[in-house]
């Protein structure tokens, strides 16, 4: 009899294990990030985990690769898997919305992460205000350079609400510099190795530059790159989001400064408010996260 009932408890705590929804009924979120090539990113993949255990929800993460296509897939997959709520760090502001109206007809809360969408329903948005952090690394950029000279804008993706907005801030920051000359803003899609690649080209087309801003710290770290290996000294460098390989090149004097945002803070605070709407509490339209400036 003991030995029987030994052998129910362990065949308990392996179907526990396995099928933790059954059991305990929790209420599941789906989180689809743009990409878990970027150390940001898996951060906050980490923050929105960690707060999904503490609440005891489960939580079904898909990496979409930078590539809007397969953001689309996995938001279809989590509309037919009726998981409670989504939320979504989109590829792309215009590219998400078709699966969010989908999501809403489906009557699934969505909720957008860092990057928002430029419509559908959605119940809440947890980011950091780019526009703001885009004009803090312009005028920070703007003062390291005396105020005038020649600067590169390396862009995020194309059609992403962060690349949009940190962009916007940017050149609202540079307006307030008329000897502040911007002669050349490209796409490096947030990527090192673009950003590398890219401003090789810049290096080679533009024989005078002072600074640089990149949308993110991936993009500037592949710019100081390129310009450590054509031999090119003395520019200003400026990054955004504060990654740990950014705050050790600001440490090394290679970085000026980076924009540090809290991806973790992010994440954490996606699933608290899916939770807490799951719950029938008020939650805001906006959860701004903060943001401050590393310098050495």
């Amino acid at each position: 009899m003991k030995g029987r009932k030994l052998v129910l408890s362990l065949v308990a705590v392996l179907l526990l294990t396995a099928f933790p929804l059954a059991a305990s009924a929790a209420q599941t979120l789906g989180l689809v990030v743009s990409t878990l090539n970027n150390p940001f990113f898996v951060t906050l993949k980490e923050g929105a985990e960690q707060k999904a255990q503490e609440l005891g929800v489960a939580l079904v993460v898909y990496d979409a690769q930078d590539d809007s296509a397969k953001m689309t897939s996995a938001m279809e997959d989590l509309i037919q898997k009726k998981v409670d709520a989504i939320l979504v760090n989109p590829t792309d502001a215009d590219a998400v919305v078709p699966s969010i109206l989908k999501a809403n007809a489906a009557k699934i809360p969505v909720f957008t992460i860092d990057r928002g969408a430029t419509s559908g329903k959605v119940v809440c948005h947890i980011a950091s205000d780019n526009v703001a952090g885009g004009k803090m690394a312009g005028e920070f950029l703007a003062e390291q350079i005396g105020r005038s000279g020649k600067v590169v804008e390396l862009v995020g993706i194309p059609g992403t609400s962060a690349a949009r907005d940190r962009g916007k801030g940017f050149h609202e920051a540079m307006e307030q510099y008329p000897g502040i000359e911007i002669v050349a803003s490209q796409a490096a899609d947030f990527n090192r190795d673009k950003g590398l690649t890219v401003f090789e080209n810049i290096l080679q087309a533009q024989p005078e530059i002072d600074g640089v801003f990149a949308h993110n710290d991936e993009m500037v770290l592949g710019a100081i790159a390129a310009a450590e290996a054509a031999g090119r000294k003395g520019i200003v460098f400026v990054g955004f989001d504060a990654i740990d390989d950014a705050v050790k090149a600001v440490e090394e004097g290679k970085l000026a400064a980076t924009v540090a945002q809290q991806p973790g803070e992010m994440g954490l605070l996606g699933v608290e408010y899916a939770v807490k709407f799951l719950n029938g509490e008020d939650t805001p339209d906006f959860v701004p996260v903060p943001l401050k400036l590393v310098t050495k």
